[in-house]
């Protein structure tokens, strides 16, 4: 196989590096190569594998459990290259936030049909950039943006966001964005005074969200503004039930119970045959779990300041250890303090542990000088040595996009891998421009 080389979110290569795993190589033969090859040339800089095959798993699933739902990958969650270059083989949308993730989706050969730009305060710069490459489905909450949108894109195809119920989420967004229903009225009329044409709705009920009962209501209060909507002679056509989904940890299970609620919703107040095209935004559902983060322990310390003085130092089981990584909250892992639907790190031994190994309590920081680049604290794990790696699945939402430059420390180099099924039953070697 050629291979091209990707770093990071080089979007200008056309190339990929992407291993095809056959002869029944896995992920974890990946991993050990890579850290045995990093060992042998002196480096120790972290690296992400990149699993195809997850995302693929979860587009079938969500295709399964929400068939009417047209899904628009949301860009900022997770914008490497190889990720929106997966997201175009799996025919989804993209949802971009700014001229440049809309320019990031466009040079990777999505069409400006494919793209909503669902931001609901957008510079005047980037609307005429939407304008001049053809996005036209974009987003408003206020008046205001109803001006800045009718003055630079007045041909622009517009979704009304409204707020609706986000209590039953752990990151909330309807304080920030969405119009309260009491002013849509005002909102709508105000449309058609500047000939704006008003084409559905948006609405988001938060990350991390426990309770499918909220999408039920939402849909409800989506079916109220469209019959206000209709009757002041807009054609609305386009429902938009923002994203939030999540299948990891606490959310395990969750995705196909609100699924249920939202179908049982969907087919009651917008039937198949209404007209109506059902899209959302999911983000963090695709690339949750399809990253794994290998990081190296390049510093350990033990803190004695809270043991008995009369202990046995070396044996105690209650001494706290301290490692230090060369990834930390400003780098990879930045979920760790500003994500509270993935704060839950849980980072393992790439080598085997033996059974007799005792644990200790310790703490995991990240490399650079601020105390609050903290990883975990008080977690159960054997002893580490200077050297070692350690992994972190489900690596793959809000880590590389918030990546910083802080104190200089390298960023993680991705490595792609897809099993050869995959490979070939989606052509990927067109999507990616490569051959075997």
């Amino acid at each position: 196989m050629d291979r091209g080389t990707m770093h990071n979110n080089d979007l200008s290569l056309e190339n990929f590096d992407i291993d095809i795993l056959d002869n029944g190589r896995t992920i974890k033969d990946v991993i050990d190569n890579k850290i045995k090859e990093l060992g042998s040339v002196d480096n120790e800089e972290p690296f992400y594998v990149a699993d195809l095959d997850s995302m693929y798993k979860r587009h079938v699933r969500w295709l399964t459990n929400l068939p009417r739902v047209k899904p628009f990958y949301a860009v900022k969650c997770n914008n490497t290259a190889v990720v929106l270059k997966m997201m175009r083989a799996l025919d989804t949308g993209f949802d971009c936030a700014s001229k440049a993730e809309i320019q990031m989706a466009l040079s990777l050969g999505a069409t400006p049909d494919k793209i909503i730009y669902a931001h609901t305060t957008k510079p005047m710069s980037h609307i005429k950039y939407a304008c001049a490459h053809g996005v036209d489905v974009m987003t408003f909450d206020s008046e205001d943006e109803l001006l800045k949108m009718s003055l630079c894109h007045p041909k622009a195809k517009l979704l009304i966001r409204i707020a609706v119920d986000d209590s039953k989420s752990l990151i909330k967004l309807n304080s920030k964005f969405g119009a309260r229903l009491a002013s849509v009225g005002k909102l709508l009329e105000r449309a058609g005074e500047l000939g704006s044409e008003i084409i559905g709705l948006s609405f988001h009920v938060g990350s991390g969200c426990t309770a499918g009962s909220v999408f039920k209501q939402a849909i409800a209060d989506a079916r109220h503004v469209f019959d206000m909507a209709n009757l002041l002679g807009f054609q609305m056509r386009l429902l938009d039930i923002g994203g939030g989904f999540s299948a990891i940890g606490d959310f395990t299970g969750k995705f196909e119970e609100f699924s249920v609620m939202i179908n049982e919703a969907l087919d009651e107040l917008f039937p198949p045959d209404c007209g109506v095209q059902i899209i959302a935004e999911p983000g963090r559902y695709y690339v949750e779990s399809a990253f794994t983060l290998a990081a190296n322990v390049i510093a350990k310390r033990v803190n004695w300041d809270d043991m008995d003085k009369d202990s046995d130092r070396e044996e105690s089981p209650d001494r706290m250890m301290m490692y230090y990584l060369n990834d930390g909250v400003y780098g990879s892992m930045s979920c760790a303090i500003n994500d509270p639907v993935h704060s839950n790190l849980e980072p393992y031994l790439h080598r085997v542990v033996d059974s007799s190994e005792r644990s200790y309590r310790s703490a995991i920081w990240g490399p650079t000088c601020d105390s609050c680049d903290k990883v975990t604290d008080n977690y159960w794990i054997s002893e580490l040595h200077v050297g070692d790696w350690l992994l972190v699945d489900n690596m793959g939402a809000y880590s590389i996009s918030l990546y910083t430059d802080f104190n200089g420390f390298e960023r993680a180099h991705i490595y792609t891998v897809v099993i050869a099924e995959t490979w070939h039953a989606l052509n990927l070697s067109q999507t990616f421009g490569m051959r075997k």
